[in-house]
């Protein structure tokens, strides 16, 4: 999480949407950057509205604003997938090693999911809370270009990204019936992303 009071922007730390690569361009120019423990560097709206948003609005400014970035929930799996394919987690209950996309994406549509598959939901991320509180500013992953436009007019500065963080090259298929199970059981993930112009 990056907290810049003078521009009155938080940018909350969404796992596996590239903003490891915005936290070390950023974090210089930042007023607060957060990147310890993961619970609070990824903290979710609801843990920034428990723990964060009241410092903000009483030192900073009440009209703080905050940013998430969302990506396409399939390449969001595959993303984790990949992530926890990694040889050092081999023979850890957090390892895909071994096992298929589908296999994967499987378990994440379970009620209950196993320990490799227990990734979190980007709509549970941004979901806004009673009080109002939201994310005032959501960027598609995929739209890095709108997302740099924004942070560099914002912040009044030039942003020089490197890639960081980047999860291991492979080749990913869903098989069609696994991934109209994903689209019917995580239908609101979905349609968060499609949300975003």
């Amino acid at each position: 999480m990056l907290i810049f009071s003078k521009a009155k922007l938080v940018f909350l730390s969404m796992p596996k949407t590239g903003t490891t690569a915005y936290e070390t361009a950023l974090s210089p120019f930042a007023s607060q950057y957060v990147c310890d423990p993961p619970e609070l560097k990824h903290a979710p709206v609801y843990r920034y509205n428990r723990f964060f948003r009241p410092m903000l609005e009483k030192f900073v400014s009440p009209d703080i604003e905050t940013l998430a970035v969302v990506r396409e929930p399939i390449d969001w799996l595959g993303s984790w997938y990949r992530y926890r394919h990694r040889p050092f987690l081999a023979g850890k209950p957090t390892s895909t090693a071994g096992m298929s996309f589908d296999a994967f994406v499987q378990a994440y549509c379970k009620g209950s999911r196993p320990a490799f598959a227990n990734v979190g939901s980007q709509v549970n991320f941004v979901k806004p809370q009673p009080n109002g509180t939201k994310v005032d500013h959501l960027f598609r992953y995929e739209n890095q270009s709108g997302l740099l436009t924004f942070l560099e007019e914002r912040l009044g500065i030039k942003i020089e990204l490197a890639r960081e963080n980047v999860s291991p090259a492979m080749p990913l298929s869903l098989s069609p019936e696994v991934e109209e199970k994903l689209r019917r059981k995580c239908a609101e993930e979905f349609e968060l992303w499609e949300s975003i112009t």
